[in-house]
């Protein structure tokens, strides 16, 4: 009976109201943080990976062909860098040296130097021209005249080529597996940051520089009808 009585006061009453249980205030007040710890994990993750895992992959490393001594060469030339990099009656670049221009200095071994005796006998026995790798060798659609800037604007080659006619030897060329290109032309840091004119050869650097020096275009005229064209 006394159950009875006490369910009809209940039921008199009306519903009563359900307290919050204190468990889900916790587990709700709580849900945003596991989230917010993935989110900061993948987030690092992925500028691990693609800041310093893919540019390690991303590029291979070759080694040139035969080791050049730029510094012992640049010794014993009058002209220094043109002396072999020249420019044609034309006035076109002549660019990397051809074997013809070696062999009047390299017909037989000179000294010890294994890399001097690969040469000669590779190469200069042969008649065979060395398959240089060329570090600074731009896509098709990109054309640069060095007359243009070597001899119109006096421009040194260390601005673009860096202090290589000091270096004993040849770096590593690494290339880019996607591309086939050097990463010179893209630059050692992945963010863009320099420190030297020479750490990239990229058109930001072109426009750059042309920025710099206040060029004119049309005030300076190439085989392509100016300076600074850029195509596309």
């Amino acid at each position: 009976m006394h159950t009875d009585q006490q369910a009809n006061e209940n039921s008199a009453a009306g519903p009563q109201p359900i307290a919050p249980s204190s468990g889900t205030e916790e587990s709700g007040g709580g849900g945003g943080a596991p989230i917010i710890l993935f989110f900061l994990l993948g987030l690092i993750a992925s500028l691990i990976v693609g800041w310093i895992i893919f540019p390690q992959v991303l590029y291979s490393q070759k080694k040139q062909p035969v080791d050049f001594n730029h510094l012992l060469h640049n010794d014993e030339v009058a002209d220094g860098c043109e002396s072999c990099h020249f420019f044609r009656d034309d006035g076109t670049f002549s660019g990397v040296p051809k074997l013809s221009q070696c062999i009047d200095c390299h017909e037989e071994v000179n000294g010890e130097d294994p890399e001097e005796a690969k040469f000669v006998n590779e190469y200069v026995a042969k008649e065979r021209e060395v398959p240089w790798l060329i570090y600074s060798r731009q896509p098709a659609n990109v054309f640069f005249s060095h007359a243009a800037h070597v001899k119109m604007a006096e421009m040194e080659c260390v601005t673009c080529h860096g202090d290589i006619g000091e270096s004993e030897n040849l770096k590593v060329y690494e290339e880019n597996r996607i591309s086939g290109y050097s990463r010179d032309i893209w630059g050692k840091n992945i963010a863009g940051f320099k420190r030297n004119t020479w750490d990239r050869m990229k058109m930001d650097d072109c426009s750059e520089c042309h920025q710099k020096e206040s060029v004119n275009q049309n005030s300076v005229q190439t085989q392509k009808g100016g300076c600074f064209v850029c195509h596309h």
